[in-house]
């Protein structure tokens, strides 16, 4: 009889092939067959991403060495990191229920009557084990694998953005580095100045109110001078924290502000599915309420359940497990919930309800990524334009500032000539310098954008 129940239990597990509630589809979302800024956007110097480090199409070892940091140290990386842990610990916490439950137990009692004592010795096994006739369980396990994977996809999009904030940053430093540098020659030029109308002013061919004028120039320059350092500062404490250290043991050199403008390649929308790991992680998610419609779903049937026990008894323990002491029972329970004022149907009506809000998400995830592909090549496209300008237009102001001093040296033009010539070039060359970070940052945000080169098939599926 034993052995016909254990062959009714292997048979039952291996036939129960269906799995209630419905089988997953990814949900269809219309992207389009191209980008519309696309056509309009044309790179400025070529360059290949690297899907492992796509920072290095910048061509900045410091940025490099700094990348390759903040993947290990930040703490935003590493709640991720520990989350996706969590997942998957819950995954095969699912998996257990395809197993039995097996409770090994040892007792000893002794008991005081009237008529005397008794002591008694038990010892045992016993054994539930949960048919999955319906598929419940597979759903779980289902629904948990891929909420392990949105997990992992999640990790994927917080590095990413991690490391696009600190590329973000980088490149904001090494413009305040260049800002100085830019600051610094307007104070040696307006200190020329200075000397060249004090010299006027000696010989009587300039007023005191020149060099007075002169003097403010150079004051308001050496300012913003000292300005640039205070935002440079700021900067450095940023990434100081982004790479998980305190600000006051990290540093970074001043430098020049080297990247390249590098190609981006962006491909088709529909990429987009697979390359955007936040993307991925709403798919997955959408994976896992599927899941768990079967899950709730499963729960109309009747769930089917072996159960067995054995167990000695004696009241002495050296006699304790002789075959006369045994004692054993095995069978199956089949359990239906007859009334549950509605909490099934309700459950279900949940389930299919969270689904097809995670579909949403889904959808809007897609559209956000593709708008923002398509953000970033206008902004690419535009700047590329302006760039071309503001270097014209920097050449223009030194020259018309050359001109107006020697004007001025000359006697033609009065010395507010000479300051709103000044301040035009500098205007002029802080608008290219800003124009030139703009590029670099929207080329990060486009990479970004992109996925960064990750590739849906990195998630263990």
């Amino acid at each position: 009889m034993r052995t016909r129940w254990i062959a009714i239990a292997v048979c039952s597990a291996a036939t129960a092939a269906c799995a209630i509630g419905p089988n997953y589809h990814r949900p269809a979302v219309d992207v389009g067959g191209h980008y519309a800024e696309a056509r309009g956007w044309t790179p400025s110097t070529p360059g290949r991403l690297e899907p492992a480090a796509w920072w290095r199409i910048y061509r900045d070892p410091v940025l490099d060495g700094l990348e390759q940091r903040v993947g290990a140290s930040n703490p935003t990386v590493a709640s991720a990191a520990a989350a996706v842990a969590q997942a998957r610990a819950l995954v095969r916490e699912a998996r257990a229920g395809f197993w039995p439950t097996v409770t090994a137990n040892f007792g000893r009692d002794r008991t005081t009557t009237v008529a005397g004592s008794r002591t008694l010795n038990s010892a045992g096994l016993a054994g539930t084990w949960d048919i999955d006739v319906w598929g419940r369980t597979r759903r779980e396990v289902e629904s948990s694998a891929a909420s392990a994977e949105a997990a992992a996809a999640a990790l994927a999009a917080t590095r990413l953005s991690v490391r696009a904030e600190l590329a973000t940053d980088y490149f904001a430093l090494r413009a305040q580095d260049r800002l100085v540098a830019l600051l610094a020659d307007t104070v040696v030029a307006d200190r020329q100045a200075l000397a060249i109308t004090e010299s006027r002013y000696r010989y009587g061919v300039a007023a005191a109110a020149d060099v007075v004028s002169a003097r403010t120039q150079l004051l308001a320059s050496e300012s913003q001078q000292v300005n640039a350092g205070v935002q440079r500062a700021l900067l450095v404490h940023a990434i100081a924290v982004l790479l998980g250290v305190p600000p006051s043991r990290f540093s970074i050199a001043p430098a020049p502000l080297s990247a390249v403008i590098p190609v981006v390649p962006a491909g088709v929308p529909s990429a987009l599915l697979q390359r955007r790991p936040d993307v991925a992680e709403a798919e997955r998610r959408v994976a896992a309420a599927n899941a768990q419609i079967g899950v709730a779903r499963a729960a109309f049937f009747p769930s089917l359940q072996l159960t067995g026990s054995g167990d000695y008894s004696s009241g002495v323990v050296a006699t304790l497990l002789r075959a006369s002491n045994l004692v054993w029972a095995f069978g199956p329970q089949v359990s239906q919930t007859v009334f549950a004022g509605g909490l099934l149907r309700a459950q279900a009506a949940a389930a299919r309800a969270a689904y097809d809000a995670s579909v949403a998400d889904y959808r809007q995830a897609v559209l956000s990524a593709v708008q923002q592909v398509e953000d970033d090549l206008a902004t690419l496209r535009i700047l590329q334009r302006q760039a071309s300008l503001a270097r014209r237009t920097v050449e223009q102001a030194r020259e018309a500032q050359a001109l107006t001093l020697d004007q001025y040296k000359a006697g033609v033009v009065p010395y507010s000539s000479v300051i709103s010539a000044q301040t035009t070039t500098l205007a002029s060359r802080e608008t290219a310098l800003n124009v030139r970070v703009n590029r670099l940052t929207a080329s990060v945000s486009l990479i970004a954008a992109l996925g960064g080169g990750w590739d849906a098939g990195a998630l263990a599926r």
